[in-house]
């Protein structure tokens, strides 16, 4: 048995709602956990008890450092020091709270992320692949404003394919703009949710933030600019070649897609599923792989997420 003290003007906090967090930490340990006002009783496996007090010390040591827990924070802390026992809270929410130039505070919730982000700092072309819901744009978008609040780059360009469910454009009603605006609608939103929507229309009016197919890619040179791919697992192998080869001085580029959701026509490859193949080697170039524990969204998508990887792996195991 082990008795923990914590703060106990932040308690309800650790705590969360009805102590969802100490249930959390219950059923990722196999612990049982006592409350007594600002006291815990842990009771487990010594081994256990020991990893139950390294969550609640470094958590105490975040909030002791400024750190203003957000909810669900306790649990994402508590799934990274699961995984891997050795790491310093500091660096996954402390570290993101240096990125608090967007109009949210951005932090990774996972070790993948964490990646991500370090990849983005350290690598001109970055590769971030996994199903939905793993912030792979979002952190991608943080990444570019905190970069052009920075003055790291002039420019923000947002490029997604305009091929989604089988649908042409030249199907669709209105002009170019009106066709192609809600495939891009994803990045808007996206962009809205990190800045202040009157500046960010402001800058896209400026061209400072352009928003555009990857079409209008074609023959230009992107210097000084933070360029994000999304969605590139629907571009085709020549769009992915032309997209990569825009790149010019000081930019940085971030290509996100889920090669599990490709909508291009079944006799067209995955510009995405191809390049990841031929640049694996090149020098210089980074790349994030997520996966179900990555899903930060509803915890049903979590559930939803590993359901389809169930019974992909199944289908294939039956042919």
């Amino acid at each position: 048995m082990r008795k923990i003290a914590l703060p106990e003007e932040r308690i309800e906090t650790l705590y969360g709602a009805h102590d969802a967090n100490l249930k959390h930490i219950e059923s990722l340990l196999n612990v049982d956990i006592r409350t007594h006002g600002a006291q815990l009783t842990v009771e487990g496996s010594p081994a256990d008890e020991l990893r139950a007090q390294q969550i609640f010390d470094q958590l105490r040591i975040l909030m002791d450092e400024g750190y203003a827990l957000a909810n669900g924070d306790v649990k994402i802390a508590a799934d990274l020091l699961v995984e891997n026992a050795d790491l310093d809270l500091r660096d996954y929410f402390m570290k993101g709270g240096a990125r608090q130039t967007t109009r949210r505070r951005v932090t990774p919730k996972s070790v993948n992320q964490r990646k991500y982000l370090d990849a983005i700092d350290r690598f001109d072309i970055v590769f971030g692949v996994g199903p939905a819901g793993t912030g792979k744009t979002y952190l991608a978008m943080a990444q570019a404003v905190s970069y052009l609040v920075a003055k790291k780059v002039s420019r923000i360009i947002l490029a997604r394919p305009a091929v989604e469910a089988g649908e042409k454009l030249g199907f669709l009603p209105g002009d170019l703009q009106e066709k192609v605006n809600p495939y891009l609608r994803p990045l808007y939103d996206a962009l809205f949710d990190m800045m202040d929507v009157e500046k960010a229309t402001r800058l896209i009016e400026r061209g400072v933030i352009e928003v555009a197919p990857i079409a209008f890619m074609r023959g230009r040179t992107l210097n000084d600019a933070f360029v994000i791919l999304d969605e590139a697992q629907n571009t085709t192998s020549e769009q992915m070649k032309m997209f990569l080869t825009r790149l010019g001085f000081g930019s940085k580029a971030v290509v996100t897609g889920d090669i599990t959701q490709i909508d291009l026509p079944h006799a067209r490859m995955s510009g995405l599923v191809e390049v990841l193949k031929i640049v694996k080697d090149v020098e210089g170039i980074g790349f994030a792989y997520f996966d179900d524990k990555d899903v930060v969204r509803h915890k049903l998508v979590q559930q939803i997420v590993k359901a389809y990887e169930a019974y992909a792996n199944g289908a294939r195991s039956n042919d």
